[in-house]
């Protein structure tokens, strides 16, 4: 078979979720929806943290971050995914795709860390609630934020340098649809050894450290807040950290589930569905999570709605 590298590969295919042109009428529509939804929602989230004051705190600093990934991460999935449902050009370049993978990754990893942040922020909000102020200051909370962008960086480097090394043969039929890391390491006519060595390591460190420190927040959270004597006082502790929990649930198990899995268990049905809720629905889903069970940003929400009526009715 003839063996080509990133200077004469030719552009792949991207075969999608189905051959259905009704079914992929459907989807188009339903991934529309919630592409915009995902827009509205995230910039939503970012613009009323910028406009109200008093969301000027560590924890909107860093949800506001959140909502940025969400929102890129998006983006770098969904309009191509749009594309391919409503045309039957379903061809993207060999470094459009790699383009593609590489801000994935990137946009991914960073997120692992930001959770790990935003899990270490609740357990000083609870568990030192008096020094809060002092330990969460803007300096940490720059430097924490610096840091997850920094290791999600990296990480995407090393594994783009690691697939950069490959060869692909005749086939290019990327049976998935967008560039993700299994299908594409199923095109090559050479070794991947190495490579999915390499880069199940970092993932794996990667997942390790941000959900032993997520672990041990929590750990310490839950041992603080069941000492508490009132009832009252257990479920408003709860609920400073419940949405960040149900975020990390849901997005550390639908990762690992796709990721961190022997080989010979990888189901192309089964991964294709659990890929379309972490590139699709979670980022949908992160806005509403943070928003509707936090008083603080329906409040925000309103005030800001205020004050711009209000400036129209002064004008």
């Amino acid at each position: 078979m003839e063996r080509r590298n990133n200077t004469n590969a030719p552009d792949f295919i991207l075969m999608g979720l189905t051959d259905s042109e009704e079914i992929q009428q459907v989807l188009f529509i339903i991934f529309l929806l919630i592409y915009l939804i995902t827009l509205l929602g995230n910039a939503g989230m970012i613009l009323i943290i910028q406009l109200d004051f008093q969301l000027h705190t560590p924890m909107y600093f860093f949800l506001s971050h959140l909502s940025f990934l969400d929102l890129s991460y998006s983006t770098v999935i969904k309009p191509k995914t749009l594309v391919n449902l409503l045309t039957s050009n379903k061809y993207i370049s060999f470094r459009g795709c790699f383009t593609q993978m590489s801000f994935f990754f990137f946009l991914g990893a960073t997120e692992f860390f930001l959770l790990s942040s935003m899990a270490y922020d609740c357990y000083v909000a609870i568990c030192n609630p008096l020094h809060y102020p002092v330990i969460m200051s803007m300096r940490l909370s720059c430097a924490l934020i610096t840091v997850s962008y920094v290791i999600g960086f990296t990480e995407s480097l090393v594994n783009l340098l690691c697939m950069n090394s490959l060869h692909f043969c005749n086939s290019n039929v990327i049976y998935h649809f967008f560039c993700d890391l299994t299908p594409i390491l199923a095109l090559s006519c050479t070794d991947t050894h190495n490579t999915e060595i390499i880069i199940f390591i970092l993932a794996s460190l990667n997942v390790i450290v941000s959900l032993t420190t997520i672990s041990v927040s929590y750990g310490t959270i839950l041992s603080t807040i069941l000492k508490i004597s009132s009832t009252s006082g257990k479920c408003k502790a709860f609920s400073t950290c419940a949405s960040h929990l149900i975020g990390v649930t849901i997005f550390y198990g639908t990762t690992i589930f796709t990721y961190l899995k022997p080989k010979n268990s990888y189901s192309l049905g089964k991964d294709q569905v659990a890929s379309v809720f972490y590139t699709m629905v979670i980022p949908m889903l992160n806005p509403f999570i943070y928003s509707l069970r936090n008083k603080e940003v329906k409040t925000a929400f309103i005030r800001v709605v205020e004050k711009r009526e209000g400036s129209k009715f002064m004008k």
